[in-house]
């Protein structure tokens, strides 16, 4: 009799707790916000945690009017661009230097020529994701004899995106 007490108890119990638990939505929603754009005096790294690039990780192309133009999701330059990195500042190549912290400024002024010295030793390609494609992708369009192209490029979709 005793035995059957203890399994009465527990199965209200179970029964208690299935009623009360949330029910699950057959239906799976996945929202990604990754933030504002990193501020750092000389661009980020365009792959998370998206952490501040030391100066001479990126080439002049990169700066307009000594402000960075974008990597990754925040890239804001033109479309099809190309510009070129040095990789020995890149902790993934084996740099162990310092970096920037977020929110510090740039020091142009002890810098001065570097856009005639740099010498990147990789181009990488960024895409816009605000360039009028849907989510970022190149369309191919039409020339003045009709004829339909798409320069080679890739199709840039969400989520694939290969930056390096």
């Amino acid at each position: 009799m005793k035995g059957f007490k203890v399994f009465a108890v527990a199965t209200v119990a179970a029964l208690c707790l299935a009623v009360s638990a949330p029910q699950a939505d057959a239906q799976l929603s996945v929202n990604v916000n990754i933030g504002p754009q990193p501020i750092c005096p000389y661009g980020y790294f365009n792959y998370a945690p998206y952490q501040c690039a030391p100066f001479g990780y990126y080439g002049p192309t990169w700066f307009a009017n000594g402000i960075f133009i974008g990597a990754g999701p925040w890239f804001r330059g033109p479309v099809g661009f190309h510009g070129y990195v040095d990789r020995h500042y890149d902790p993934r190549f084996g740099y162990h230097g310092s970096f920037p912290r977020r929110g510090e400024r740039a020091d142009w002024g002890s810098h001065r020529g570097w856009e005639h010295n740099f010498h990147g030793n990789y181009e990488r390609h960024e895409v816009r994701h605000d360039n009028g494609h849907h989510n970022g992708q190149r369309k191919a369009h039409g020339n003045s004899h009709g004829d339909r192209h798409d320069h080679g490029h890739p199709d840039h979709g969400h989520p694939q995106h290969n930056h390096n």
